[in-house]
């Protein structure tokens, strides 16, 4: 392990033990028995296989939103259209299940990858603007989450919608269309290896591709990559529309792996929590899934806490937004990290001068 792989892993988790330290201590400021409240948020999630799966559940789509955030950030390119295309990918998925019969071994793969590409097209939007307008992609890819929102509705009252129903839902996906199960007990399926084996699949573009090597050159320094020779413009669009895909395929993984109809009325959010999981995993996709992991222990921990105790979900909150400000303030640690670079250094004089 590098010094700098070795700052960020010690940076990281001080970060985290800091965050969930002051939510420990609010909660003991707030509520009249703050030791079982805790632990029933440390525990509850491994307390029955139920509740547990409910925590591999709230991981899969993180981790396909996660990866999608980590390669455009990776870039420097911060599309946050991540959002927009899961829920285009889950509404193309549902358009695909119930208006083309298929095989029921093909049927739900389809779906699937129509629901990345268009997921692609969605998140190439903003690149494009940026690349032809200079439009500031942030700005346009924030907005475009609220088209896709709108979009979807559109599509669900207009096109897939149950009138006999009880609520706005379409009509129920058929068996051929649907993710089969894993453990059993348990709502965990296939969607979960497709994830990680997508994980793999990042990192190896990433980090062993030329494509991948000249997108985090351009987004650690865009002069020098420039000046290099490589193709700004490439980049962009190639981030972007990867990163798109992934997001749009997960929202087709979640449709397909937990739904019975398509039913999403408002944006789930799991394209805003990828940020958080990016931001924890540092842009490197191995990193991803524990992210993910973690957050969805701590909000499912934090669910069964404010159903069993006087302590509301909310300081879950708290404990996200402290280790995000911690994470990507320049000068927490700062010193330990020049000790450690100052006492590489003297070890590598001293044992050059013993040579």
């Amino acid at each position: 392990m590098n010094k700098d792989t070795k700052f960020n892993v010690i940076r990281t988790a001080l970060s985290i033990l800091i965050a969930l330290g002051i939510s420990f201590v609010i909660i003991f400021f707030i509520s009249e028995d703050p030791l079982d409240a805790i632990m029933r948020m440390i525990t509850g999630p491994i307390s029955r296989k139920r509740l547990f799966g409910n925590v591999i559940e709230l991981t899969i789509p993180l981790i396909f939103t996660g990866l999608g955030v980590s390669i455009m950030f990776s870039a420097m390119q911060i599309n946050l259209a991540s959002e927009g295309a899961f829920h285009i990918g889950g509404v193309i998925a549902a358009l695909v299940a119930l208006n083309l019969p298929m095989p029921g071994f093909i049927h739900p793969y389809a779906a699937i990858l129509l629901a990345g590409i268009v997921g692609a097209l969605f998140t190439f939007i903003p690149a494009i603007l940026k690349i032809k307008t200079s439009a500031n992609e942030i700005v346009s890819s924030l907005m475009l989450n609220y088209i896709a929102l709108f979009f979807a509705n559109f599509i669900l009252n207009y096109y897939l919608r149950d009138p006999g129903a009880g609520s706005v839902a379409s009509f129920p996906l058929p068996a051929s269309s649907k993710l089969p199960s894993i453990i059993s007990g348990t709502n965990i399926h296939i969607g979960l290896i497709i994830a990680l084996l997508f994980t793999a699949g990042a990192y190896i573009f990433l980090y062993k591709s030329k494509m991948g090597y000249m997108i985090r050159v351009s987004g650690q320094n865009e002069d020098f990559a420039r000046f290099s020779g490589i193709n700004i413009i490439k980049v962009i669009l190639i981030s972007q529309i990867v990163g798109g895909f992934i997001a749009g395929m997960g929202g087709g993984i979640q449709l397909l792996g937990l739904y019975r109809r398509f039913t999403w009325t408002t944006l789930l959010g799991y394209g805003w929590d990828a940020i958080i999981v990016a931001t924890l995993a540092k842009n490197n996709p191995l990193y991803v899934p524990i992210s993910a992991f973690f957050l969805a222990y701590i909000r499912i921990g934090a669910d069964i806490m404010s159903r069993s105790t006087d302590v509301t979900p909310e300081i879950v909150s708290i404990t996200q937004g402290t280790i995000i400000i911690l994470i990507v303030a320049e000068q927490f640690l700062a010193k330990y990290r020049h000790k450690m670079v100052a006492k590489e250094a003297k070890s590598t004089i001293d044992t050059e001068g013993v040579e």
